[in-house]
C-alpha cells in the first residue's frame, strides 16, 4: 500500500527555529565577532585575530592570570558543591516518606527554596550573615566565633557554599526521590526474602536504579554551580579581595567595568567551551559506568 509522506508538519517548528536563532545563534555570532576584534570606542573596530585568546590562555599576562585564578576558584567551588549536595540529596531522599499525606507536605517544603529567585537568595543570606543584625552572624559572634564574610575569605567561602547547599540540595533530593519512587516493590520484596541488610538494599537496588537521575543531578548542579554569579555577587561582590571572584564575576568586571568587549568575548567563549567539555566528560563517564553496571549486574 502506497503511503504519501506529508512533510508540511515541519513548517510548525519554523517559529521555534526562528526564536532559537534570534535568542541564541545571533548573540553567539556577535560574541565571536567581538572576540577577534578590538575597539577604541566610537563604534570603530579593528581586526585582532586570536590575540585575545592568546592573552587569555597565557598565565603570565594580566588577563590570563585573572582567568586561571577565577577558573581555579570555580572548579574548587563546583567540586565542593557536588561533594556535599549529591550525598546530602540522596540521604534526604531516602529519609522522605513514600506513602501518606506527609509525601505532599515534604515535596512542597523541599520545593520552596527552588522557587526563590537567585538575587533574593543572595539578599537573604547577605542580611542573615551580617555580624551586626544578621541572625547567623550575630549568633556566631555571640558564641565567640569571629565571623565576618566581608573581611574574612574563609567566612566568605563558607557563606557562599552553605547558601548554595541550602538553595539547591532540594533539587538533587527531588530527583533522587523520583528515582526511588520508580523502583518496583518486587525488588524490595526479593531483598526482604533474601534477608538483605539496609546497606545491601541501598548499594544493590536503590543506588543503581538512581543512576540516571544522579547523572541529571550532577550535570545540572555542575553547570549551575560553575556558572554561579548572582548569589556571590550580591553577598560578597567577589570579595574580600578576589577570594570569591568566579569566572562569571570576572567576565562582568571585564565587560562592564572595563568595557573591554574583545577580552570579555574571548573569555565568554572559552568559558562556554569549558562547561561543554566538562559536562561531556561527566556524561560519558557516568553513562559508561551505568552501562557496565547494567551489563554486569552481578558485580553490584
Amino acid at each position: 500500500m502506497d503511503k504519501t509522506v506529508n512533510q508540511k508538519a515541519w513548517f510548525l517548528v519554523l517559529p521555534v527555529f526562528a526564536i532559537v536563532a534570534f535568542s541564541a545563534i545571533l548573540p553567539l555570532m556577535t560574541v565571536v565577532n567581538y572576540s577577534v576584534q578590538d575597539t577604541f570606542g566610537n563604534n570603530q573596530f579593528f581586526w585582532n585575530g586570536v590575540g585575545w585568546f592568546k592573552e587569555l590562555l597565557d598565565p603570565s599576562s594580566d588577563l590570563g592570570e585573572r582567568f586561571f585564578a577565577s577558573l581555579a576558584r570555580n572548579l574548587a567551588f563546583s567540586a565542593i558543591i557536588l561533594a556535599i549536595e549529591v550525598p546530602l540529596g540522596i540521604v534526604v531522599a531516602l529519609a522522605m516518606p513514600r506513602h501518606g499525606w506527609t509525601v505532599a507536605l515534604c515535596l512542597v517544603i523541599m520545593a520552596l527554596p527552588l522557587l526563590i529567585p537567585w538575587n533574593v537568595v543572595g539578599t537573604i543570606w547577605q542580611i542573615f550573615g551580617r555580624p551586626d543584625i544578621g541572625l547567623l552572624g550575630y549568633s556566631l559572634n555571640g558564641l565567640g566565633i569571629d565571623y565576618n564574610y566581608v573581611s574574612n575569605a574563609f567566612d566568605a567561602w563558607a557563606t557562599v557554599v552553605v547558601m548554595d547547599v541550602w538553595h539547591w540540595t532540594s533539587l538533587v533530593a527531588l530527583l533522587c526521590y523520583a528515582g526511588l519512587k520508580s523502583i518496583p516493590d518486587a525488588y524490595y520484596q526479593a531483598a526482604q526474602i533474601d534477608g538483605a541488610s539496609r546497606w545491601a538494599v541501598f548499594t544493590a537496588i536503590q543506588l543503581p536504579k538512581m543512576h540516571r537521575v544522579l547523572l541529571i543531578a550532577v550535570l545540572l548542579r555542575f553547570m549551575d554551580s560553575f556558572m554561579i554569579y548572582t548569589e556571590p555577587f550580591v553577598v560578597t561582590g567577589g570579595g574580600p579581595g578576589n577570594s570569591t571572584t568566579f569566572v562569571s564575576i570576572e567576565l562582568v568586571k571585564i565587560a562592564l567595568g572595563q568595557f573591554d568587549l574583545g577580552k570579555a568575548a574571548a573569555l565568554s567563549i572559552v568559558y562556554n567551551l569549558i562547561i561543554i567539555i566538562v559536562c561531556w566528560v561527566f556524561y560519558t563517564v557516568m553513562t559508561h559506568a551505568g552501562a557496565d553496571r547494567d551489563n554486569n549486574p552481578g558485580s553490584a
